[in-house]
């Protein structure tokens, strides 16, 4: 199958609309594991939850999988998002990927798809598929499932309650002239306002997927999955919100060379541990906050969340959000016993515990309820009730368009790009796909 045919099938998943569908009532899939495997059976099981508590509660899912299924063995590997996301990119090019992995869904599942690298689980998780709902689209090719969507929330800006009260903050922005002007009282208070991991190139590019969710209508946004065409001057507008961002000089020392969530130096962990007062980052971010903090709970009590500022004078819908989700995938020729797996983590029990450790938003949704964190809750809120949600560009468009764009959104950050280079970068990778 040519990719713009597979682009044609996925283009109205790459909006996952239908999210709030995912509250659907369906089959209980209750602790899905089975037993009775023959022979013994090593299935290895890539994930980037390397931190605690993840990191302990996956070792803890899969010894009690195991226990129900002896002559199964969970060879886990857990990795730094970065690394494993490099690893995964090779693994693709080799043709030897692990039996389960995180999949993000979009132009890279369909391309993963086309390869013939991922088992179509469309029958044998169709209980599952069903509970789910809608946020299963994201993940479907043709019609067939390929992966379940385990977690799936929204891009928004984390911040120190603390911080902001020292700054004399007493809202969350809501407006661009609300954030700018929350910047300038945090540069007046001698705090930072902002981290970046511009050094790992997706977290800077958030910002202009947002400035063009916000400059885009809709429509515009999901043709251009279809048709690959950025031609719209909604797309260089939100090249202009980004270098007016830029230029206010938001954001921390040596943000260029940042990494994303590596360590207590990383944007993550400037946020965590108080340097600076807030990051734009994804429904991930307390529980990576809570892996890069001595005592194991990140901002706590001080963290808060508000979703992406609004734009004057936009075509996009104020309160649609920038987001997706992760999903765990099966490779082609793994064993029967990994699509049990599979299930088992979306699983009632599992994705309970998911919840209670703020791993992220649980997709099963009698999960959702306990979900602890209040900032959490809240992002949760935001997600179902959201009129359209964007998946991000780099994931819509595939490897080959979302690197050009986030490579040429980088060098905006550094001055070294103006808005419509950015678009000139994107359609010329766009061009060579069709």
């Amino acid at each position: 199958m040519k990719r713009t045919a597979l682009r044609t099938t996925i283009a109205l998943t790459a909006g996952i609309a239908l999210l709030a569908a995912g509250c659907s009532s369906g089959g209980d899939s209750g602790d899905s594991s089975t037993g009775g495997s023959d022979g013994d059976v090593t299935i290895t099981w890539w994930h980037n939850s390397n931190n605690e508590p993840g990191l302990g509660y996956y070792q803890q899912v899969a010894a009690d999988f195991e226990a129900a299924n002896p002559g199964v063995k969970i060879e886990i590997s857990a990795m730094q998002h970065e690394d494993m996301l490099t690893k995964l990119d090779a693994a693709f090019q080799s043709g030897d990927v692990p039996d389960i992995y995180m999949e993000r869904g979009g132009g890279e599942l369909a391309d993963h798809v086309e390869a013939g690298l991922t088992k179509d689980i469309s029958d044998s998780a169709s209980e599952e598929i069903a509970k789910i709902g809608g946020s299963v689209a994201g993940w479907q090719v043709d019609g067939k499932t390929y992966a379940l969507p385990f977690s799936m929330g929204v891009v928004g800006f984390w911040y120190n309650k603390a911080l902001f009260t020292q700054a004399g903050i007493t809202e969350a922005p809501v407006t661009m002239d609300d954030l700018y002007a929350a910047i300038d009282k945090l540069k007046a208070a001698g705090i930072e306002p902002i981290s970046v991991g511009a050094g790992d190139k997706w977290p800077a590019a958030h910002y202009w997927y947002y400035f063009a969710l916000r400059q885009c209508s809709q429509d515009v946004l999901t043709d251009s999955v279809k048709t690959l065409d950025f031609s719209d001057d909604c797309f260089v507008r939100a090249g202009e919100d980004l270098e007016s961002l830029v230029q206010a000089e938001p954001f921390n020392a040596g943000f260029l060379s940042t990494p994303a969530q590596s360590g207590p130096t990383s944007a993550s962990g400037l946020l965590a541990t108080g340097k600076v007062a807030m990051e734009l980052a994804g429904h991930w971010e307390p529980g990576v906050m809570q892996g890069l903090t001595e005592d194991g709970k990140g901002l706590g009590e001080n963290t808060g969340w508000f979703q992406f500022p609004e734009v004057a004078g936009g075509e996009g819908d104020p309160a649609a959000q920038l987001g997706g989700g992760d999903a765990w995938a099966v490779s082609q020729d793994a064993p029967d016993q990994a699509v049990e797996f599979v299930k088992y983590l979306l699983s009632d029990k599992v994705q309970q515990g998911f919840a209670e450790n703020d791993m992220g938003l649980p997709t099963n949704p009698t999960a959702s309820q306990y979900v602890s964190d209040p900032a959490l809750a809240d992002l949760l809120g935001v997600r179902d009730a959201a009129p359209f949600i964007q998946l991000y560009f780099d994931t819509a468009f595939g490897a080959s368009v979302g690197g050009a764009m986030n490579d040429a959104i980088a060098l905006a950050f550094a001055g070294q790009a103006t808005p419509q280079d950015i678009v000139d970068a994107t359609q010329t990778a766009a061009d060579a796909e069709k």
